[in-house]
């Protein structure tokens, strides 16, 4: 049973975990990463663009200026995540919307399936960036460019495992296990279009979680994803703001 006390830490343990992930992921790709109290914030180029991650419910008001800062003078479209939804981005005009953060307390989960593997080889990880770029419809990755989103640095990196599972042989889910400070996160969790609704997700998610059951795990759902997600034993635990910059066209 999850207490309120251990809901009331989900999203600390979601910000200090989504920090670590993108941390990996900007050294991997080379990108600046800038580090403050108040938040994580991972620069990068015209097609990633820039990823903030808000680490604490109250930023100073210098931080909120070097942020602010940073967001307009971003190369590509800028995100930030502040799962505490407490600091107000709408000066930047932003469009936000909300997301739940939450929890999976330690539990056993049923049995991996047998095509599910654990992201060791060159060509898995390009399938999984694949699969991710498809599914998630990451139209700032097209054209293709292997590596771009997925380095292959980033398995390499403590505590970050790519999963991909297979139907009939072919790659068709992917998602991404973080595990830092004793709580585990999952991230990217995609499924190939031709392959929806047929298990996948479910099968993906079962196989990054069923060696690490002891653990905590936290998440941010989507609309689509938080059905699968409370089967697996999530529970919301509060509401994630999210902030994008409005696509210029």
């Amino acid at each position: 049973m999850t207490n309120r006390s251990t809901l009331a830490e989900a999203p600390v343990r979601q910000a200090r975990n989504s920090a670590a992930f993108w941390i990996a992921t900007g050294r991997c790709r080379g990108h600046e990463v800038v580090r403050r109290r108040g938040f994580v914030a991972v620069d990068g180029d015209g097609r990633a663009g820039l990823r903030v991650l808000i680490q604490e419910c109250d930023l100073e008001p210098g931080e909120l200026a070097e942020l602010s800062e940073l967001v307009l003078h971003a190369a590509g479209p800028a995100v930030v995540e502040d799962p505490f939804s407490s600091t107000d981005l709408g000066h930047l005009g932003m469009r936000n919307w909300q997301m739940p953060v939450m929890l999976r307390p330690p539990g056993t989960v049923g049995d991996s399936a047998p095509d599910v593997v654990r992201v060791r080889r060159p060509e898995d990880l390009q399938a999984a960036e694949r699969i991710v770029i498809e599914g998630f419809e990451l139209d700032g990755f097209e054209p293709h460019r292997p590596g771009e989103l997925f380095p292959a640095a980033l398995i390499e990196q403590p505590g970050v495992e790519v999963f991909v599972a297979s139907r009939d042989g072919v790659p068709a889910g992917a998602c991404v296990r973080v595990v830092d400070g004793g709580v585990g996160s999952h991230y990217w969790v995609g499924t190939s279009p031709a392959f929806r609704s047929r298990g996948v997700g479910r099968a993906v998610m079962l196989g990054a979680l069923a060696d690490l059951a002891d653990l905590p795990f936290t998440l941010t759902a989507s609309k689509l994803g938080r059905p699968l997600y409370e089967s697996l034993g999530y529970v919301a635990a509060a509401p994630s703001t999210w902030w994008a910059s409005v696509p210029v066209r």
